[in-house]
């Protein structure tokens, strides 16, 4: 089998595990670059020593990812507000390695957002072990500590997802529904019929960067998360609705508002379900993030 035909047809499989790892989709795919540019340096000799070409593939994915977070994580330092993962919107069709990686329960945002509160070690050790079930050994390897530090890293981070599990994906369905309603609620400026659809601990996280207005912390709680919407949508009026359209976003349903005349900034959102109520809002404005999100290529 050819190098390019090894990398093709692991290619949705990597570029889930290096989104998994980085919360961004141009790192894994950058990573998965890299990683056949390591392959086709390879001699035919060495090549040949490779019994497993998707694991050979997925640790040198791994090793990029983990210099990429750690990089990451240095210029999250000085980030102003909230990070969120960059957003994969996508409307792609099934062959699509974009539409496979979506498919993946664990890349909806919720999740993400959970797997962005670990050490680097010990994200790349928790998908790697957890979600690929790649010996500790192996792993140790890509960490470059000892199988007994490797395992240490993924129980951490057992531990902290297990203590933050969000909600699981809701029903296409219920998403459509609320989608709707809080359209229909923001529209008539009705700040009770929003809280209705609120989770009474609901949380709005925007991730600006601090380069388009928005709030610049988390807010918690119903009330003032209809309150913030319900302000906007006073402040940009037609302009935020007007450009209101739905999205796929970690493939659930989510929207896509603003970036017209009238100043609302371009952002893109999504929600996080629990017992029939919106749990979370997570949006993201920042500009490079969704330039990365919204103008890539489309099949």
């Amino acid at each position: 089998m050819s190098i390019a035909s090894d990398i093709e047809e692991h290619r949705a499989h990597l570029v889930s595990v290096g989104y998994r790892m980085t919360g961004s989709l141009a790192d894994a795919e950058d990573a998965v670059q890299d990683a056949w540019l390591r392959l086709n340096r390879l001699s035919d000799a060495e090549r040949a020593e490779i019994r497993d070409p998707r694991g050979w593939l997925t640790t040198v994915v791994g090793r990029l990812c983990l210099d990429r977070l750690r990089s990451a994580s240095a210029r999250r330092e000085s980030y102003v507000g909230p990070w969120l993962p960059e957003p994969v919107v996508s409307t792609a069709a099934e062959d699509d390695p974009l539409a496979v990686l979506v498919r993946d329960e664990e890349v909806r945002m919720a999740a993400m957002v959970v797997l962005d509160q670990l050490t680097p070690p010990q994200r790349v050790a928790f998908v790697l072990h957890d979600a690929l079930a790649l010996p500790f050994e192996e792993i140790a390897q890509v960490l470059d500590c000892s199988t007994a530090t490797a395992r240490q890293h993924a129980s951490r981070a057992r531990r902290a997802v297990a203590a933050t599990q969000p909600p699981p994906r809701a029903a296409a369905a219920e998403q459509m529904r609320l989608l709707g309603a809080v359209a229909e609620a923001l529209a008539r400026g009705d700040i009770q019929g929003l809280v209705a659809l609120l989770h009474p601990d609901a949380v709005l996280i925007n991730d600006s960067g601090g380069m388009t207005p928005a709030a610049r912390r988390v807010i918690h709680g119903a009330e003032k998360v209809a309150r913030l919407l319900l302000g906007l949508t006073n402040r940009y009026g037609g302009d935020l609705l007007a450009g209101w359209s739905p999205v796929l976003v970690n493939g659930e349903q989510g929207y896509r508002s603003g970036g017209g005349r009238g100043g609302a900034p371009e952002s893109v959102s999504v929600f996080s379900v629990q017992d029939g109520r919106i749990a979370a809002i997570y949006t993201v404005l920042n500009p490079a993030k969704l330039a990365a999100a919204l103008d890539r290529p489309r099949r």
